[in-house]
């Protein structure tokens, strides 16, 4: 499931949600705009490492964090190398793995609750223009959930073939993936139907 929520009594911790999702969206906002320039992936990194340091997490945590999406990122980089040089690919995934774990420091320092009620808080002045806060807020929540769900999915792909002895290939690795990806996302969409979700 999703990184569980870690008490504790750091600056990270003590700092408000919504102070922490804007804070993510800039740093997302700056590796994304500084695609091109390749030593954004090591001050990435430098980023994310200061502050599982400063939220008293660790490097085991951090290392967990990253051993935990291993698999998302083993394909996004394969996937991209077939399409961009390898440095290129490589930075990208790089840049990808370190949003990734950036937000997973976000949901162990704060109680997902706080950071729905913060989304919905500051989206609220949006509603005059056709905006759904409480619907923004739910995909949010969905999306904090997906990545550690389908990483999960993956260990257990893997570990089931290597069960049964069977090499790691990419077309074997990733059909099942998608396929317990989708049957996932099918599942979701029942429930929240069932709720009268739209």
């Amino acid at each position: 499931m999703i990184a569980l929520y870690r008490p504790g009594t750091s600056p990270i911790h003590r700092m408000p949600a919504g102070a922490k999702v804007l804070t993510f969206m800039a740093v997302t906002l700056a590796i994304t705009l500084a695609a091109n320039i390749v030593w954004t992936v090591p001050v990435a990194f430098v980023l994310v490492v200061t502050g599982y340091l400063l939220a008293g997490l660790g490097a085991r945590e951090l290392i967990g964090q990253i051993v935990a999406v291993r698999w998302v990122v083993v394909i996004l980089l394969a996937t991209q190398l077939v399409f961009l040089p390898a440095l290129a690919a490589v930075t990208n995934t790089g840049r990808v793995l370190a949003v990734i774990v950036l937000a997973a420091l976000i949901t162990l320092t704060t109680r997902i609750p706080a950071l729905l009620d913060a989304t919905e808080r500051a989206l609220a002045p949006l509603g005059r223009f056709g905006v759904n806060p409480s619907s923004i807020g739910l995909l949010l929540g969905m999306t904090i959930t997906a990545i550690p769900v389908i990483a999960g999915f993956a260990t257990a792909i893997r570990e089931a073939q290597r069960a049964r002895g069977v090499p790691i290939r990419f077309t074997t690795f990733v059909v099942p993936l998608l396929v317990m990806s989708l049957k996932h996302s099918d599942d979701l969409a029942d429930a929240l139907t069932a709720r009268g979700v739209e």
